[in-house]
């Protein structure tokens, strides 16, 4: 077998214990028509005491590193018995060995550089949280009266959540809202489909629409999420009109409903203080990640900069 191949059984033999962004699954679904594959530090034994799925990519002849659409992470992912130095060093030499120009990934919250990664640049980002979903009145407690409380309510009175919207549905209206406010959607329809089927037919996504007595769809969001956390992935208002209370409303409803099946509800952070303050509306607090970078040297990191590639 090659390394799928025994990640995809690792996957399935470890289950929730190996997160949803690093999941075969979730992999396969988000590098559709790409080129990834996973790193694997194996213990003298031959088990697996780490992984580390990649997407690999190229441009102008060099080969690189990044991270998949509508993945906030990737990075390494260990086994509770792993000797964590050296299984990182394993996983340094996997990446050592392909040649790349450049290495760009997200590590999830509390996942530091890792060993024998010499050269690598840690840049520390944020993202927002709600860290427990246990107790959804203290959740509603923590939203802010005037601007969260009362529009959710008053939305409430109007809208109801649906779940009758099918992927294809979904795709078009994220699509219109983008139109709308003079943009191309970034990501293609048959993406989202892709990626909400997927989750969907897994138990592990949640896509809901708030709609008035009269079926008018309001605004539409797509949620996927684990037994750790939910994370906010996609959302759309109606480019035509929509109530002023749809949006967090939708969170709130998405929230009651995964409340029991998951931990956190990660509202998928933003360094913009505008959009960090939105979220912080919702009592959600800011949890550091690394966005790790390596590049094989200067030259390379000026040609990327001049070409404005996002790395």
């Amino acid at each position: 077998m090659d390394n799928k191949e025994i990640y995809k059984h690792l996957c399935e033999t470890e289950g929730s214990a190996i997160p949803l962004f690093l999941q075969y699954w979730w992999m396969e679904a988000v590098c559709a028509g790409k080129s990834w594959d996973v790193a694997l530090a194996r213990r003298a034994d031959g088990s697996i005491a780490a992984a580390m799925p990649y997407l690999l990519g190229r441009r102008m002849g060099m080969r690189f590193v990044v991270q998949p659409q509508l993945t906030q992470y990737n990075g390494p992912w260990f086994s509770p018995a792993a000797d964590r130095a050296s299984a990182s060093r394993l996983l340094a030499a996997h990446f050592d060995g392909l040649g790349l120009a450049f290495f760009s990934q997200n590590f999830a919250p509390g996942v530091e550089l890792l060993a024998g990664w010499e050269g690598c640049h840690g840049e520390e980002r944020v993202t927002y949280r709600i860290e427990d979903m246990r107790d959804m009145q203290s959740v509603f407690d923590g939203f802010d009266k005037q601007r969260r409380q009362r529009p959710i309510r008053r939305a409430a009175k109007v809208l109801t959540a649906v779940e009758n919207i099918s992927p294809e549905q979904f795709a078009d209206f994220h699509a219109a809202y983008w139109q709308s406010r003079g943009q191309k959607d970034v990501l293609s329809a048959e993406f989202i489909v892709r990626i909400v089927r997927a989750a969907l037919q897994r138990g592990q996504g949640l896509l809901l629409g708030a709609a008035d007595d009269t079926g008018y769809l309001h605004a539409a969001r797509f949620v996927a999420f684990d037994s750790g956390s939910a994370y906010a992935l996609l959302s759309a208002l109606n480019p035509e009109g929509h109530h002023n209370g749809a949006s967090p409303f939708l969170f709130w409803e998405m929230m009651q409903r995964l409340s029991g099946k998951t931990a956190a509800f990660d509202f998928e952070g933003s360094m913009d203080p505008g959009i960090a303050f939105s979220y912080s509306l919702y009592g959600a607090r800011p949890v550091a990640y690394r966005h790790v970078t390596r590049f094989r040297n200067a030259a390379v990191r000026r040609l990327l900069c001049a070409l404005r590639v996002n790395v």
